[in-house]
């Protein structure tokens, strides 16, 4: 992780707050967004985009993250929202919940990908910025460790879909739990939970 993207910015702002979401693509389950706010030129060499670690390595990340932030809150937006509002609509959402319920207000927020409507804060949004922002890349991992929390949770619900395995993304292994026991309750029924030609018989 390159942290001259963020020092550049501290060089003009005391409080960056990185954002990112996980959980835009499975087919059950909540879209988790973080926020995460560090002491200025704050750099931890083993902090990455969340995808590039394993989970062992995420969880040990979230301990020290969560340590050392100045601040950090999530966002949580349900299947049920999903449904009504669409999945990038959801994602903005918990993005908002999570920026507003920092305790420290940041002077300019990054983004992964994403700008959000009416933020009454400066903000910057970075295409792949969990792979050139520290502050982004800290929040991808908060918000995938969250979300994997939830889903281990739901796992322990509703224990045929197998939720701890592949956390609700479309796998051939969901999908065919899906086959076999249909949708339950965290599925997101506007989602294609199967394949167009298993629906045609």
């Amino acid at each position: 992780m390159n942290p001259l993207l963020d020092k550049n910015l501290w060089k003009k702002h005391n409080h960056l707050a990185g954002v990112d979401e996980a959980g835009r693509g499975p087919l059950a389950g909540p879209v988790v967004a973080a926020a995460v706010i560090f002491k200025r030129n704050f750099y931890n060499p083993e902090i990455n985009d969340s995808k590039k670690l394993s989970p062992a390595k995420r969880e040990k990340l979230y301990k020290i993250i969560t340590n050392v932030a100045q601040s950090y809150a999530f966002g949580i937006v349900g299947p049920d929202i999903i449904d009504k509002i669409n999945i990038l609509n959801a994602t903005k959402q918990a993005m908002r919940q999570a920026i507003d319920s920092l305790r420290v207000t940041p002077d300019i927020v990054l983004i992964d990908a994403v700008t959000i409507a009416d933020l009454p804060l400066q903000q910057l949004a970075i295409i792949k910025g969990d792979t050139l922002s520290l502050s982004i890349a800290a929040a991808s991992i908060l918000a995938k460790v969250k979300r994997d929390r939830i889903m281990q949770k739901y796992h322990e619900q509703y224990p045929v879909y197998q939720f701890n395995k592949h956390k609700g993304y479309p796998t051939k292994l969901h999908r065919q739990c899906i086959r076999d026991y249909g949708p339950c309750p965290i599925h997101r029924k506007t989602f294609q939970l199967l394949p167009l030609a298993k629906y045609n018989g």
